[in-house]
């Protein structure tokens, strides 16, 4: 599948640090440090049944800075995203709105892909589709089925859970917390037959009036955390170094990813990093409850996407927060500051806030940290911090140069 098109990287003069990043299954800040100058990312993406909001944007956007930060450290990155191009949530609302799924798969998906060009994001090497992907799942069930973790419950596959020993390592859950879950996301723990109510559906046999495709097992269609695992391991390879997405993933998704790898005998992810949950007139955004901000819409409205992105960067990733339009206002008038500011060409010196941001991005993402280094460099330069000279005559071209290698603004 195409993926958008890349923004200029500037080459900045200095180097970052080595990454550090909080690992959810040891539930530590840990280095990112693979022995080598490789690093590879895999972030869950979207289910194109809708235009992309606010709380999507957060999370494509907090490992844009750990794909920035790890450029900026002189790392070769392998950046692999999917997009769930036919699963239930798809298919339901194109019945709903009498539009064919492919149709409606590849509008939403077009749309996603022009927003994350606007907000400067960074585009992954592969951008794998589950539709062009099925043969990669089908490998990877016939390993599982080689090695005795899948069985039948009629004409659908299931995962056994019980195969994999480290089951529940990387969410951390009680069984109890995962039952709770299970069905809120996707899962069937209520379905007979099963040797488990949390072994997660591989193959789903086909069913009237849905789209399936031919296998060893009957047509019918993938499982959603398989694709993940398949898609993963095809493109980066086992061991590969981050496994991000936004917090509700933890589980089942990415508990059950790592468990279909494990059970393959293939190692998954070193480090399970997620972005938190972004909230809007009181309530996490949600399609069922109808408080969805979109990013479509605010550029559409003539809303510059930098300031959309600053918003975004004012919030540690893993903090859960609220989006208000104060917040938006606030950062469109603070652009214009640091734009005016930049425009000077002379100011405040550069070269200890290219530190602190470069270092700031290093230690778990901290942009608010960063954006706070570059915010004082600003009122230093503009006078409003009681500096009465400044004397960096490339300063303007450093920072704008900064700002948009580390933190993806273009000013």
């Amino acid at each position: 599948m195409r993926s958008w098109s890349a923004p200029a990287f500037p080459t900045l003069p200095l180097k970052g640090p080595e990454v550090s990043l909080y690992d959810h299954a040891s539930g530590e800040v840990v280095t990112t440090d693979t022995g080598d100058d490789r690093r590879s990312l895999y972030v869950c993406g979207i289910t194109p049944y809708d235009a992309t909001h606010l709380g999507h944007a957060n999370t494509f956007v907090a490992f844009d800075l750990l794909y920035r930060a790890w450029l900026n450290a002189g790392h070769d990155v392998t950046y692999v995203q999917n997009v769930t191009d036919v699963d239930d949530p798809l298919l339901e609302r194109a019945t709903l709105v009498g539009v064919d799924w492919v149709e409606l798969a590849e509008r939403e998906t077009e749309l996603y892909r022009q927003d994350m060009e606007a907000l400067r994001v960074l585009p992954p090497a592969t951008y794998a589709g589950a539709v062009e992907s099925i043969p990669l799942f089908l490998e990877l069930i016939a390993e599982l089925e080689k090695a005795g973790a899948v069985y039948r419950v009629d004409d659908d596959l299931y995962f056994s859970v019980a195969s994999d020993e480290r089951f529940g390592a990387e969410s951390r859950m009680s069984r109890d917390e995962m039952l709770a879950i299970f069905p809120e996301r996707g899962g069937d723990p209520d379905r007979p037959g099963k040797k488990d109510p949390l072994d997660p559906l591989v193959w789903r046999a086909e069913r009237p009036g849905e789209p399936s495709w031919p296998s060893p097992y009957g047509p019918g269609r993938p499982g959603w955390h398989i694709e993940c695992s398949a898609i993963a391991l095809t493109y980066l390879g086992a061991g590969f170094t981050v496994q991000g997405g936004g917090s509700d993933l933890v589980f089942p998704h990415h508990e059950m990813s790592a468990s279909h790898a494990h059970a393959a005998g293939r190692e998954f992810a070193r480090v399970y990093t997620h972005g938190g949950m972004v909230a809007y007139d009181g309530h996490k955004m949600s399609k069922s409850r109808g408080n969805l901000v979109f990013v479509s819409a605010l550029r559409n409205s003539e809303v510059d996407p930098m300031a959309i992105r600053l918003v975004l960067l004012r919030h540690h990733y893993r903090s859960d927060w609220e989006w208000t339009d104060d917040q938006l206002f606030d950062a469109v008038d603070t652009l214009a500051d640091w734009r005016r500011a930049v425009a000077l060409g002379r100011g405040a010196d550069a070269a200890p806030v290219a530190e602190t941001v470069l270092a700031a991005l290093a230690d778990d993402l901290d942009a608010p940290r960063a954006v706070a280094a570059v915010q004082s460099w600003v009122d230093a330069t503009l006078g409003t911090s009681g500096l009465a000279e400044t004397s960096d005559a490339t300063a303007g071209a450093t920072i704008a140069a900064l700002v948009d290698a580390a933190l993806g603004l273009s000013l």
